[in-house]
């Protein structure tokens, strides 16, 4: 009896006691080691390379999160999940084993040659992850799915333009592999293409209302018309980047992560955890901590405090009156038991309906991907259709993109509201991302 007790009394000497700090509120204790470079909330992909880059510099990083998986509004599910999210009961068992779906909630290409592979690249996170490249890119004209042409030889074959226009397309490319905004001699008319607009570009090159809509949203990826009047720097870099990104894989510009998006949140959040970054999922905050200047200093989940320099998080985490709505976007996940016809039996292929070709102002976009990419059981495939919302419908704003799939074989609809920051984080020490 007594060498038990004096075991336990080694055993409780061996624990270190908590740390006191001289800012911590009374009656609370330190959350995790208590104080921090920075916090970050929720694990969301930007959070995630917020955090997986200030590790990296050495800065102390807390990540934080309600849910108790990682990807937040961006993960990729599990089939069962995917039903349950949306309240639709238990999967069917003709899907398959749950445990082959990786579904997202978001759709994302990633283009070849973009920001984020660079970010990817210079982390090495593409340590923890596999790419696969996504099979081709088109864009809705005249009733039609057809390919996008992105090399001066493709838009001589293109069907998307007549005869003519085609060597004035090919000429227009030809232009834009040469521009070099360090170079005069490769300026439009004498001028660098910030001194003069897009429209003013694609006039210069006599291309029609068409040929300019596919260009500007289904390679400069613009969302709506508002870029014509703005300085054409910005869409030819666009276009440039489209171009570059296809001469890489040949199929298309984009490339996809195997077992979903889901995965690149988790290998940024490795990249933190292995310079020394403290994650806890499962873990929501009740409120966010404020001095008497209105700078925050921490967070507090039920009696645990944590303070830090900074506060970073996606708007969920944030009062109401630190973020606005900026606008809403509508999204149907839907299952498929077949390609999409007109793709040439593609198994992961991008489609963008032009606004202009069904009378909105902003695009709708289809981005399929499949058991090709361990994000489905086989035979499987999986499109997301979405764009802005505009009307009072939805839902019916996506009809056009529904028709170009063929059967559904089920449906996840949903409708979100986007949020953003009303200030840039230097003020308060609060870094607020934008909702995806």
């Amino acid at each position: 009896m007594s060498e038990g007790k004096e075991n336990y009394k080694e055993d409780d000497e061996q624990t270190p006691p908590p740390r006191e700090f001289s800012w911590m509120p009374s009656g609370c204790s330190a959350l995790a080691d208590g104080e921090y470079d920075a916090i970050v909330l929720g694990t969301g992909l930007t959070e995630c390379i917020i955090s997986g880059l200030l590790s990296v510099q050495g800065k102390r990083v807390l990540h934080l999160d309600r849910n108790n998986y990682y990807g937040a509004d961006t993960a990729s599910l599990s089939l069962q999940n995917l039903y349950q999210k949306f309240e639709k009961g238990s999967a069917p068992a003709a899907m398959g084993p749950s445990r082959d779906w990786n579904v997202d909630l978001v759709p994302k290409f990633i283009m070849a040659c973009g920001k984020l592979v660079k970010i990817l690249l210079h982390t090495k996170v593409t340590r923890y992850l596999e790419f696969k490249s996504v099979d081709g890119s088109y864009v809705f004209k005249d009733g039609k799915v057809q390919k996008v042409p992105a090399t001066p030889s493709e838009a001589l074959n293109s069907s998307l333009m007549g005869f003519f226009e085609k060597r004035s397309f090919r000429n227009f490319l030809i232009f834009l592999q040469n521009y070099d905004k360090t170079k005069p001699s490769t300026y439009l008319n004498g001028k660098s293409l910030d001194q003069v607009s897009t429209k003013q570009m694609f006039e210069y090159y006599s291309l029609t209302p068409n040929t300019q809509a596919f260009t500007g949203h289904a390679m400069a990826l613009e969302r709506d018309d508002d870029y014509l009047e703005q300085p054409a720097a910005a869409t030819a870099e666009a276009i440039q980047l489209y171009a570059f990104s296809l001469e890489r894989y040949g199929k298309s510009p984009y490339i996809y992560p195997l077992y979903g998006l889901g995965s690149l949140p988790e290998g940024f959040s490795r990249l933190c955890a292995i310079h020394g970054g403290t994650f806890m999922l499962n873990k929501g905050i009740d409120e966010i901590l404020f001095d008497a200047d209105g700078k925050a200093w921490g967070v507090k989940a039920e009696n645990e405090v944590a303070k830090a320099s900074i506060i970073v998080g996606d708007p969920s985490y944030f009062s109401s009156s630190k973020t606005r709505v900026s606008g809403r976007v509508v999204r149907s996940i839907c299952i498929l038991d077949h390609p999409i016809p007109g793709t040439d039996n593609a198994e992961s292929v991008q489609i963008i309906i032009p606004a202009n070709q069904v009378r909105r102002r902003n695009d709708i976009y289809v981005c399929m991907v499949s058991f090709a990419h361990n994000v489905a059981s086989n035979g499987k495939y999986i499109a997301i259709v979405s764009t802005t919302v505009e009307t009072s419908n939805p839902i019916q704003e996506l009809a056009p993109g529904f028709n170009l799939l063929g059967n559904i074989s089920e449906r996840f609809d949903s409708v979100t509201d986007l949020y953003e920051p009303l200030a840039n984080g230097r003020d308060d020490n609060c870094y607020i991302s934008k909702t995806t």
